[in-house]
């Protein structure tokens, strides 16, 4: 397999896929609006844009894989339906020139049968808003030419991750020892997954060609409650255990009315109201990956944090 690796984007999951990639021995080429990128022997970093048709082409030129890692330039389903389909269309055409494989990081958003265990086998039909963006995103996916491999994760936490339920809305309080609040209820079991988790099933789907073509779960421990969450990043950092409250459905419905942000986090309430779980075991069966105990995961995540000062 050729040497070169493309990343786009160096958030969590671009910066995580490259590192792993650079200490794999790779060769890789990280592509952003600002050029940022982990600093590594065998990481380069270019400024591209990739809604830029002929510079992704140039960048692309050779690769084995790309990993497409970006994300919309805000939180809605006007920005992501306006932004992500296009760039994956530009990603697609360039990487089949090339002969390579895409791989997406994807979320649990277009499941439409979120009240049972979701598992590989879908279904993945949700309809509006931003789940249906991501719906139309895996449809188009799977109707083009190129090969690809989508790697469906959790809520995000671990090194890096700020913009999350797992990042700085619940890591930040709970090492100042004040007091989290969270959406819908804080007892209900919903999956998360570890990013780095993330980025190991990404990268091994990508080297194995007979797993191109589907989706994928990332290795994502049991569901914990969004207490036990918290609860695990408080032992990790020796803080007070903490004191948690709720945002109900009500009040975040009336606060979507004066903050666009807030209504579109009312659109994933249900989330956090009943059960949310993912199954991974197959995937983990094929891969040949299991997730990160979460003790573990939550001391590399406090680490990371506090060196960030």
């Amino acid at each position: 397999m050729n040497d070169l690796h493309v990343v786009t984007g160096a958030g969590p999951v671009g910066w995580a896929v490259a590192e792993q990639l650079a200490e794999q021995g790779k060769h890789v080429r990280v592509l952003t609006r600002s050029g940022s990128g982990p600093e590594h022997s065998r990481v380069e970093r270019r400024v591209v844009d990739v809604q830029d048709a002929a510079r992704v082409r140039e960048a692309l030129s050779g690769a084995a894989a790309v990993f497409h890692c970006i994300h919309g330039s805000a939180y809605t389903a006007d920005a992501w339906r306006a932004e992500l389909p296009r760039a994956e269309q530009t990603v697609l055409a360039a990487a089949a020139e090339a002969g390579a494989v895409v791989v997406f990081p994807e979320s649990l958003y277009s499941y439409s049968e979120p009240d049972r265990p979701m598992t590989e086998a879908g279904p993945r039909a949700a309809r509006g808003g931003k789940r249906g963006v991501r719906t139309d995103l895996l449809r188009a996916r799977d109707a083009s030419p190129t090969n690809t491999v989508s790697v469906v994760a959790g809520d995000f936490f671990g090194p890096r991750v700020r913009n999350s339920h797992g990042g700085e809305r619940m890591v930040a309080p709970v090492l100042a020892g004040k007091k989290l609040w969270v959406m819908g209820s804080a007892d209900q079991p919903h999956s998360f997954t570890y990013v780095p988790d993330l980025a190991a099933a990404m990268i091994m789907s990508a080297q194995t060609p007979s797993l191109w073509n589907r989706v994928w779960h990332a290795p994502t421990g049991p569901a914990v409650t969004q207490r036990q969450l918290a609860t695990a990043f408080a032992e990790a950092g020796g803080a007070t255990q903490p004191k948690i409250g709720t945002i109900p459905g009500w009040a975040l419905r009336v606060m979507g009315l004066f903050s666009k942000d807030l209504g579109e986090l009312g659109e994933t309430l249900y989330q956090f109201q009943k059960p949310f779980v993912m199954d991974s075991a197959v995937s983990q069966a094929t891969l040949g990956l299991h997730p990160t105990p979460l003790a573990q995961a939550a001391a590399a995540t406090v680490a990371w944090w506090r060196n960030q000062g």
